[in-house]
């Protein structure tokens, strides 16, 4: 490749190193000088941290799910997350993660609420979700007469489940719901008693469903129709299984963080993160001499570019998280240890200096790219077979790893192509 390419792709990688470090710090002001006009700089999205960070709760809940068939296992576990997501989001929780899990041959669901010490609110947000059937009443409210949905004696404890299904006449998606032989009964009364009006459905009580009675309806089944999308007809299925089939749901662990300790543990983590630079940075100047100022500045702009990453993905930046990117920078090193060892190898040999460094990577390469897959795929194998902090750790790993083949191969390169005579 000829310099002048190699100079113009070293340009377009330090204008995008630049950006990236104004989208990686999220302030107006650097050390109390102005760097965007007008606010610009308040409008990008913050870092999104870890409670182990900036503190708050990090909630297990056991779903037990003795009851329930292996079929409608993952409906209810979907429904009794969207429940959950919902409780959370009436308390103003700023961005909570809910997700299931499968640990320990138990059904768990995970709320991370980063920011937020809810106390004895816990309980309520795993509570059991209830289900109940309501029908239109009138009534008297300030003088004025308002039609109004009002408790039956129908509830989830007679439902034995919901599916989803299609109409034969218009293929368009459906509920279809199943009440045991009490609940039939039930069901029949009530549709008889209110055909041609609205009989709602609830759930902790908030309305999912306001269905109208088209018929009296006998033999337990029933079908909600309508204009449901097929994702739409799904949730509302997952909702009525979490509703209706008997899932307890437990706390069986509860872990609050402080804001002061996790604001410590941030600053300690950075402090660490760059005293470890700084030292890589020494290391480099001191062995490889003026190799090492392209090794470095190489290193500045591999982690500028890998921050603008985590961020840009929207990442949740744990203190696992942070030590996944820092073991990832002794890997970007690594690989620049190796081609400049390799070069020095073809200049002992008698290899022009340009000519030693091509040569240099082309034997390296190989080693560089069997070391960063292997520790890749390990970090996939860790993210998808554990949970929580882990998976951080492996999803940093995985894109500072990542990032760090790009910064061998294009970043050092074209700093040694353009500046080695």
């Amino acid at each position: 490749m000829s310099r002048s390419r190699s100079t113009g792709i070293l340009i377009v990688i330090v204008a995008f190193a630049i950006a990236a470090g104004f989208f990686v710090y999220p302030y107006t002001k650097i050390f109390g000088v102005g760097v965007f006009p007008l606010g610009v700089g308040e409008k990008f999205s913050p870092w999104r941290l870890g409670l182990d960070l900036v503190g708050g709760s990090h909630l297990i809940y056991e779903v037990d799910m003795s009851r329930v068939s292996d079929s409608d296992r993952d409906a209810v576990m979907n429904g009794l997350r969207d429940v959950v997501e919902r409780r959370v989001d009436l308390f103003g929780v700023a961005e909570p993660q809910v997700r299931t899990a499968f640990q320990g041959g138990s059904h768990r669901i995970i709320v991370e609420l980063a920011g937020v010490e809810l106390g004895e609110a816990v309980r309520e947000i795993g509570a059991t979700p209830v289900l109940d059937f309501r029908e239109a009443g009138e009534v008297e409210i300030d003088g004025e007469t308002v039609i109004d949905f009002v408790h039956t004696e129908l509830t989830g404890r007679y439902v034995r489940g919901a599916q989803l299904t299609f109409d034969p006449n218009t293929n368009q998606p459906a509920i279809s719901i199943e009440f045991d032989s009490e609940g039939a009964i039930i069901f029949e009364r009530l549709t008889e008693k209110n055909m041609g009006l609205p009989l709602a459905i609830f759930l902790d009580d908030q309305s999912i469903s306001v269905p109208v009675v088209q018929e009296k309806i006998s033999g337990g089944k029933a079908q909600i129709t309508g204009r449901f999308t097929v994702a739409e007809a799904r949730q509302l299925v997952e909702r009525f299984n979490a509703g209706a089939l008997p899932a307890p749901i437990n706390l069986v662990s509860q872990t609050s963080v402080g804001a002061t300790l996790g604001s410590v543990s941030l600053e300690q983590a950075i402090f660490a993160g760059l005293i470890g630079t700084i030292a890589i940075i020494i290391f480099m100047l001191l062995y490889y001499r003026y190799l090492g100022i392209f090794s470095a500045l190489a290193l500045i702009i591999y982690m500028v570019l890998t921050l603008a990453v985590f961020k840009g993905i929207s990442m949740t930046m744990t203190l696992a998280g942070i030590a996944g990117f820092i073991l990832s920078i002794g890997m970007a090193i690594d690989a620049n240890i190796l081609v400049f060892e390799r070069t020095k190898e073809e200049i002992k040999r008698g290899l022009s200096r340009p000519s030693a460094v091509e040569e240099g990577f082309k034997r390296a390469w190989s080693s560089i790219r069997d070391s960063n897959i292997t520790t890749m795929l390990g970090a996939v194998i860790l993210y998808y077979f554990s949970s929580g902090f882990v998976q951080g750790f492996a999803l940093a790993l995985f894109v500072g790893v990542l990032m760090s083949m790009f910064s061998a191969i294009t970043v050092t390169k074209s700093f040694l192509r353009v500046f080695i005579k």
